[in-house]
């Protein structure tokens, strides 16, 4: 097997640059695979390479290579609004950066005296500038001219800086010192201004790691508790940390001491605070806000929740949508192509036509002028920034998308297809009706003989297992009925049929619909009561006490709060939805009515998911996605165009699946096919965008209107502007309606 190397790379500010340390390494003896994440600044090489080998070869090309441990630097930029003040810092730390500063002092005098003072009308020659613009050439151009002599050594290729270098050294040849010396620095700096717009898209995917804590306090308790403050990656499994008021929970956990309310944000996207106590599944960056906590740690810190997002992000910027795959091979033949267009537009109107050759409008200037214009920049940037920032923003907001294609293709979803149990609901039964037999409040079934009735039931369903048990012990803890009997006695199972118990000195029976209609009688209209219950979906419990029917509880697994809303979000962006549930008709029916889907298909098994989901992208024109828990609805979420997981932090959801919804939250997925329509529309706005700047300088360019240095600043401004825009939806986040 091929050893692995990643490495984070430095001095890379335009995805051009990727493109060519790509090829550059790739080409090296013993790598046998090469990919550079330009969102992330990683490259991982594959091969019996040397890391000595692979970084001398990034050198060589003009790039850096930092140490790093296989994950994104622990460091990132406040987030705050970049001022000047930052951006001339980023341009001194670095030196082709700060060449490019020099020389911009340097033209100064030039761009005064030789470009704008002449559109004033007046004139002003002088050998002293021509030299200082020749040294601002020479200073400003030396990484440019560097970097385009490599490439066309190592790689063979003609890109962005060979364009710049033909340009600026033929403006020499022509005498166009000032503008020569223009060339070189307005590139060199939009470059930096470039790099440094994308380096702060990176910040916002390297501040995720931000939110844990890269120490834990470790308590042991033999034989006197005791607290010290460790590296997390010294944790183990099962090692107890104190987590108090205020701090960050530094690893997945189970609560094991201590009662609090924890805000889990940076893993569900839902600042909304959850309660938390003892047995509890507590993630590696939530905030405890109230209690102290002792927490067993259950994940290594490489394993935990947080790791696995912030790696799965990561890896997300490989998978490119189809666009930017498109326009990275547009490229790849635009450069050379212009090139060879260029020598046709100096050589041949002289040649043919008798057009002048030299001079501010002869054709050589205007060929220079293309190669200017031509800097393909802007539309190879205007792709990247704004995958990094959408996918990020998900992140941020408890959605995981898997990578640009997934983004591009959950875009075009038309049909969502959703699985019931757990997904549409709660994947809990709760107990939705409680009717004692002299119940003084029919409508409601909320009275003193209810609450009686709960009670008692209650006692004896706290010995079992059972979910139903369970959905009614929930529901009289969270009533009047919470402590008013002891846990019953000498509680007998029949199997199959019920549960008796003793409470306080009466035996109480808890049985099935059909076990009360054998051994204990009770009213027809209750019969009747129950029967319609059960068409609803509901499952009747029914009780009695001392041989006489008492009365009934009903159970059922209830809607997720907000998932009708959600729906209704879904419809209003024009999102057809289906349920596919393996349940009984009834029970989804009642649910789909409740929450406002369109379709259902019940009675399914999970290969009968499948075969109906196929049928839907068959008969559909545009995607078709799939919501399910991530694990018995499998094969139906790899069939879909985009499968999303319900995901709760669960590693199962994070492998499976497209795109994960990591609070279990439905609101998050209108959010998410919004964030997906407006990344694929500010896509499309940038390259349209660049491309007409282009075009209208071209044509600027054919008629003798335009110059060098006019054309290299309308080219940065264009690429900061595409950058610029791709980042808003960095921004972006759920309504608070949705």
């Amino acid at each position: 097997m091929a050893d692995t190397q990643l490495l984070h790379i430095t001095g890379m500010d335009c995805a051009e640059c990727a493109k060519t340390i790509e090829r550059g390494v790739v080409k090296l003896e013993g790598v046998t695979g090469c990919a550079i994440n330009f969102g992330t600044a990683t490259l991982k090489v594959e091969g019996a390479a040397s890391r000595a080998a692979v970084v001398a070869r990034i050198e060589s090309l003009g790039y850096g290579v930092k140490t790093t441990d296989g994950q994104m630097a622990r460091t990132a930029s406040p987030a705050r609004t970049a001022s000047p003040l930052d951006f001339l810092r980023f341009l001194l730390q670095r030196r082709d950066t700060a060449l490019a500063v020099i020389g911009a002092l340097l033209i100064l005098p030039g761009l005064l005296l030789n470009e704008l003072l002449p559109l004033s009308g007046r004139q002003l020659q002088s050998s002293l500038v021509d030299v200082l613009s020749i040294a601002a050439l020479l200073v400003a151009g030396w990484p440019i001219a560097r970097s385009a002599w490599r490439a066309l050594t190592i790689n063979h290729e003609v890109n962005i800086n060979v364009l710049m270098t033909i340009a600026a050294v033929g403006a020499v040849i022509i005498g166009a010192h000032t503008e020569a010396g223009l060339v070189v620095v307005l590139f060199s700096i939009g470059e930096a201004l470039e790099g440094f717009t994308t380096e702060r898209a990176r910040d916002s995917i390297r501040s995720l790691i931000q939110v844990a804590p890269a120490e834990a306090t470790l308590l042991t308790v033999a034989p006197n508790t005791t607290e010290q403050r460790v590296p997390i990656s010294a944790l183990h499994i099962g090692d107890v940390i104190g987590v108090k008021p205020g701090e960050r929970i530094p690893m997945d956990g189970r609560v094991i001491k201590g009662q609090s309310s924890i805000n889990q944000a940076p893993i569900t996207g839902e600042s909304v605070p959850v309660d938390v106590g003892t047995g509890a599944e507590v993630f590696a960056g939530s905030i405890n806000i109230q209690g102290a906590l002792d927490v067993q740690v259950t994940r290594l810190a490489e394993d935990n929740t947080l790791s696995r997002i912030i790696k799965l992000v990561e890896e997300a910027q490989d998978h490119k949508a189809p666009s930017e795959r498109f326009i990275d091979q547009f490229a790849k033949i635009y450069t050379p192509a212009v090139v060879v267009i260029a020598l046709l537009v100096g050589a041949l109107p002289p040649l043919v036509f008798g057009q002048p050759f030299l001079g501010p409008q002869g054709w050589l200037y205007r060929a220079l002028e293309l190669l200017v214009v031509a800097c393909p920049c802007a539309l190879v940037i205007s792709t990247p920034v704004s995958l990094i920032s959408a996918i990020t923003s998900a992140a941020r907001s408890g959605v995981l998308i898997k990578g640009g294609s997934t983004l591009e293709m959950l875009s075009n979803i038309q049909t969502i297809a959703f699985d019931k149990t757990g997904t549409l609901t709660q994947g809990q039964p709760a107990v939705i009706k409680v009717k004692s037999l002299g119940c003084q409040e029919p409508l409601t079934g909320d009275c003193a003989d209810c609450q009686e009735l709960l009670a008692l039931a209650s006692a004896v369903e706290r010995r079992s297992e059972h979910p139903l048990a369970k959905a009614v012990v929930t529901a009289a803890e969270a009533s009047r009925a919470r402590s008013k009997y002891q846990i019953a006695e000498t509680v007998t199972a029949i199997v199959g049929k019920g549960v008796t118990g003793n409470v306080n000195g009466c035996t109480v029976l808890i049985g099935s619909h059909g076990y009360f209609d054998q051994t204990m009688p009770h009213d027809q209209a209750v019969c009747a009561e129950i029967d319609a219950a059960s068409a609803r979906g509901q499952t009747p419990i029914l009780i009695g006490q001392d041989g006489r029917y008492a009365g009934y509880i009903t159970v059922a697994d209830v809607v997720r709060p907000g998932g009708k809303q959600a729906i209704d979000a879904l419809h209003t962006l024009g999102v057809r939805t289906l349920m596919l549930t393996g349940d009984a008709a009834a029970a989804a029916e009642q649910v789909a009515r409740q929450i406002g889907i369109d379709e259902v298909h019940a009675g399914l098994l999970p290969q009968d998911k499948l075969t109906v989901l196929r049928s839907q992208l068959d008969t559909q024109h545009a995607g078709v996605a799939m919501v399910g828990d991530g694990i018995n609805d499998a094969p139906a979420l790899a069939a879909a165009s985009v499968g999303i997981a319900m995901g709760a932090g669960t590693a199962q959801a994070l492998e499976t699946a497209d795109v994960a919804l990591m609070g279990n939250d439905l609101s998050k997925l209108p959010f998410a096919l919004r964030l997906s329509k407006s990344a694929m529309n500010t896509i499309r706005t940038n390259i349209t965008f660049a491309i007409g700047i282009k075009l209208i300088f071209l044509a600027l360019v054919l008629l003798g209107l335009g110059t060098m240095w006019l054309a290299v600043l309308a080219d940065v401004g264009a690429s900061l502007l595409v950058t610029l825009n791709g980042m808003r939806l960095g921004s972006s986040r759920p309504a608070a309606n949705a």
